[in-house]
């Protein structure tokens, strides 16, 4: 990224998107400086200029909830900056994942192609801070043996669906498995990105 085209607004500030780089979720807006984009680069952290402190800031420097930025692109008119990034905890200060929680207008539904991505994360977030009664900690605390049980009760399950000709079984039954499918990677160490590199080396 060449820092000099970039084309700074009349306070020398230019927006910034900040998006989840697994899920796609647009987390934040805010604004950088010259100074906010070359410590970004620098650091792989995101920061940012506070327009009415007039000062940096550090994403999670108090908080703990940091940003690793992992792609930065400009877009077609070179006058606002995305950032791709992996972050630990809520990008928002109220807490929420995303800032753009409130009330919505939805003309359409559609399909949320990343949410194994978020029931993973889901799942990490239950083992991190454990709920009373919660189906997923007892799981993770049993260990891979009931896991993996669970896991040859819902292929065989799975299997039924589709042996009885019910679509609609078939996704219940798939969407059962893929949820004990993923608990058992994170119970392991790997992640969907561990899978989804191996996919697609198998593909080049």
């Amino acid at each position: 990224m060449i820092i000099k085209d970039i084309k700074w607004n009349e306070n020398g500030l230019i927006p910034a998107i900040v998006q989840d780089a697994k899920t796609k979720e647009v987390l934040m807006l805010a604004y950088m400086n010259e100074e906010a984009l070359e410590k970004t680069l620098e650091t792989k952290s995101s920061w940012f200029y506070s327009r009415s402190r007039k000062e940096l800031w550090n994403k999670g420097e108090t908080s703990g909830n940091t940003q690793k930025v992992v792609e930065i692109a400009l877009d077609c008119d070179k006058d606002t900056i995305l950032l791709k990034v992996l972050p630990n905890g809520p990008a928002c200060h109220t807490g929420e994942v995303s800032c753009f929680f409130n009330e919505k207008e939805i003309f359409e539904e559609t399909v949320d192609r990343e949410i194994l991505f978020k029931e993973y994360d889901m799942i990490k977030n239950r083992a991190e801070n454990p709920i009373e009664g919660s189906y997923t900690n007892y799981l993770l605390k049993e260990g891979v043996d009931k896991i993996c049980k669970k896991i040859g009760e819902e292929s065989a399950e799975t299997i039924i669906g589709a042996k009885n000709n019910s679509k609609e079984e078939l996704i219940y039954e798939a969407s059962d498995l893929l949820y004990h499918l993923n608990v058992l990677l994170y119970n392991q160490g790997v992640t969907l990105d561990d899978i989804m590199t191996e996919i697609t080396n198998r593909y080049k």
